[in-house]
């Protein structure tokens, strides 16, 4: 049995790990905002940022209330309104999250992929156009799912309500059936399937660097060229994703395997890693896109010609962020 004092360790540990996440994520929504405003308009990988920066600033919060309430309120979560109130806006975000990065993947391939055959040509002439009916569709696909979710957790209410045995079932073993045959079933598709997109477009990517090293071989020339730059920087976004995608999904179906209650000792450490895609990788889009880098450094630059004292220490703590992305 763990210890109280590591239990508030790992408390503590999810909910910085969400408030980095909040600000990373608030950061990109609050830059790609403003560049809305002035043009008029975004670039497809723009809005495509934008919505997973939206979608996850959104998790955080949804994910932080959902978890502390079910960790103080165990019974009052399972049997009332609560498991419908969190867990739906949970569901419908953590849905379309995986979908919008499934497409920032795609993206990332359609842009830097050097194929030549001519469905992979006409796909990426067509990809772009296609972004706000993708990020649409995801969303149409995300509130289907929730549907479902809400019909699950409708039965279970009801039977918390009754309180009937269902087939000469006790309610705790009817939800335990719910949970493994129908919730986790579901949680996993719906994971799943943004997941193959994603790993496919790595594996175009992967495929695609291959050949132009071996191209580059042939002719002499050194793989520091700016095609191979692209493609490895592309490939260490897109890995470093598939790492916590990965991390992310094995928590999530350990989580909804009912492996880890609020009860269990490894409750809030599994919860680090459930969050740890949507905290961590905010940063890196934020260092790999030039617009959000230089809209983190020009925060640095203002901050440097404040003059007073007074306005120096309130200034400190409004560019936390900055401080954060540099670390």
């Amino acid at each position: 049995s763990m210890h109280p004092e590591f239990t508030v360790l790992f408390m503590l540990l999810f909910v910085l790990l969400c408030i980095l996440g909040l600000l990373a994520n608030g950061f990109i929504v609050l830059v790609l905002s403003r560049e809305w405003v002035r043009r008029g308009r975004l670039l497809p990988s723009d809005l495509i940022l934008f919505s997973l920066g939206l979608s996850r600033f959104c998790l955080q919060w949804v994910g932080m209330g959902n978890n502390f309430y079910y960790f103080l309120h165990l019974v009052d979560y399972c049997s009332g309104p609560a498991r419908q109130f969190f867990g739906l806006p949970w569901v419908f975000l953590n849905t379309v999250t995986s979908w919008f990065g499934s497409w920032l993947s795609v993206l990332f391939c359609m842009k830097i992929a050097n194929f030549t055959h001519p469905a992979f040509l006409w796909l990426k002439w067509r990809f772009p156009r296609w972004v706000p009916w993708l990020l649409l569709g995801s969303l149409l696909t995300s509130f289907t799912v929730t549907l479902l979710f809400f019909s699950g957790n409708h039965a279970l209410y009801k039977g918390s309500f009754t309180r009937k045995p269902f087939r000469n079932m006790t309610y705790h073993q009817w939800s335990r059936i719910l949970e493994m045959y129908y919730f986790l079933p579901l949680k996993m598709i719906t994971l799943s399937v943004p997941g193959s997109v994603f790993l496919a477009s790595i594996a175009l990517l992967i495929h695609s660097l291959r050949r132009h090293a071996w191209r580059m071989q042939r002719s002499g020339h050194s793989l520091q060229d700016p095609g191979g730059q692209a493609h490895t920087r592309a490939l260490k976004s897109l890995v470093s994703f598939l790492v916590l995608y990965i991390l992310s999904f094995v928590s999530l179906i350990v989580d909804a395997a009912g492996f880890c209650s609020s009860d269990s000792d490894w409750y809030w450490p599994w919860q680090i890693l459930v969050y740890s895609c949507t905290s961590i990788h905010p940063f890196i889009l934020i260092l790999g896109n030039l617009r959000l880098r230089g809209a983190s450094g020009h925060c640095g630059t203002w901050a440097s010609h404040v003059g007073s004292s007074q306005t120096r220490s309130q200034n400190r703590v409004s560019c936390i962020g900055r401080w954060v992305l540099y670390r």
